[in-house]
């Protein structure tokens, strides 16, 4: 590749990124990506060989993505969301504190099982209703959705895109990477909260009115959507030793929550279902993986290369884990993956320190991932912005301790498992 294709792939790169964070009249990243991809192709930076390969291996996460965004869909049709929502509100008592100890703990499952997309478009307004409705400030709440959509998407490889990237080039099974991420999620959980409680300590001090009992709904449990998803979940772990990917065990809850909607509006239902599994959006992971390969055979991946530590030590679990959060909110968290991943695939403990740095570190900047970017577009569309530099000092609060806390404890559980 000549100088001139080591160019255009970074300014189509900077060019597709800042047509996904302005996102003008509202149109779909893949506008910008998927002419971006083939303009590249058109003039030889990348290969038809090379596009071939890099489609094939995205092909079954980008599936699963979008299986995974039609069940989160269907949970919320079938009331999930609703209900969890009504019963944080009663188990909150009129308490900010409560609340918010609350809502850690289903954001956190949340973003574990549904992935982080459930997290930002669906839970985050049921939150606002949740503290609208009985009295208490909704802003540490809601930032609370928005921190724990990147940072609580640690456990599991179907969390998060960046995962299901990194444990396609892993070599672990699913319940050993669960097995080694289950202590740096509590970590990071348990950190990202202690720093809410002071960060935001005179709103949840702030007086709220009586709780009223009789205006708290009280919505029915939806077991079966419940049943579906907990088969779902127990199905991840259970397929993927038989060697079945992820994707068609989500695409088989999907359909089990689907077919009761189906029977009665059968085209208006499939449509709704089309619509979510967005398609645009699984375009635009294709395009911006084409992308990603002419940067990444261009002077940025050399000297990422050079940066990235050749040992899982301790400190070589800081450097990867820091230098994927610098990079993450530098091209974002998704290039930041694509770019860091060849790189450190020959160590399972170096390609979970990144996972930690490109989930952890978004929370720094609103570039730092999709999933920050759409939950600030969700509040702004609520009439509930979030103050820039409330969200900054907030990400310089908790990302280095966040980061601290999940390497260490990662190293300890690598030395647990023997890697």
């Amino acid at each position: 590749m000549g100088g001139y294709g080591q160019a255009g792939g970074l300014l189509v790169l900077a060019g597709v990124l800042g047509f996904a964070v302005a996102r003008p009249r509202g149109l779909p990243e893949a506008v910008a990506a998927v002419p971006g991809a083939a303009l590249l192709v058109a003039l030889g930076v990348v290969s038809w060989s090379q596009v071939r390969d890099e489609l094939a291996a995205l092909g079954p996460t980008v599936g699963f993505l979008a299986a995974v965004l039609v069940l989160a869909y269907l949970a919320e049709e079938h009331g999930v969301f609703g209900y969890a929502g009504a019963l944080i509100g009663r188990r909150a008592h009129g308490s900010p504190r409560r609340l918010l100890r609350l809502v850690f703990v289903l954001a956190s499952v949340v973003t574990a099982v549904l992935s982080l997309d459930a997290t930002v478009v669906l839970l985050t307004p049921v939150v606002l209703g949740t503290a609208t409705r009985i009295g208490v400030r909704p802003k540490p709440h809601l930032y609370a959705c928005g921190h724990l959509a990147n940072s609580a998407s640690l456990l599991l490889p179907v969390s998060n895109l960046t995962n299901l990237l990194a444990f396609t080039a892993s070599g672990l099974t699913f319940t050993r990477f669960a097995a080694l991420m289950a202590a740096p999620w509590l970590a990071v959980i348990a950190v990202e909260y202690a720093a809410f409680r002071w960060m935001f300590a005179l709103d949840l001090a702030a007086p709220t009115p009586p709780p009223d009992p009789a205006a708290a709904p009280r919505a029915h449990p939806p077991w079966y959507a419940i049943g579906v998803l907990a088969a779902t979940l127990a199905g991840f772990a259970l397929s993927e030793p038989l060697g079945v990917h992820p994707a068609w065990t989500a695409a088989a809850g999907a359909l089990a929550l689907a077919v009761p909607r189906l029977r009665r509006t059968p085209l208006a239902e499939a449509g709704r279902l089309l619509s979510a599994a967005n398609l645009p959006f699984a375009a635009f992971v294709f395009a911006l993986g084409v992308v990603v390969l002419a940067v990444r055979a261009g002077p940025v991946g050399d000297l990422v290369d050079r940066l990235v530590p050749g040992h899982a030590s301790l400190l070589g679990l800081l450097a990867a884990a820091s230098l994927a959060a610098v990079l993450a909110n530098v091209v974002n968290n998704l290039p930041a993956t694509l770019m860091l991943v060849p790189l450190v695939a020959h160590s399972p403990g170096l390609l979970l320190a990144v996972l930690l740095g490109v989930n952890i570190g978004p929370n720094l900047t609103y570039v730092g991932s999709l999933a920050t970017l759409l939950w600030r577009q969700v509040l702004h569309t609520r009439d509930h912005p979030p103050g820039t530099g409330e969200f900054l000092r907030l990400g310089a609060v908790t990302v280095p301790a966040c980061l601290l806390a999940g390497v260490a404890t990662l190293w300890v559980s690598l030395r647990v498992c023997g890697l």
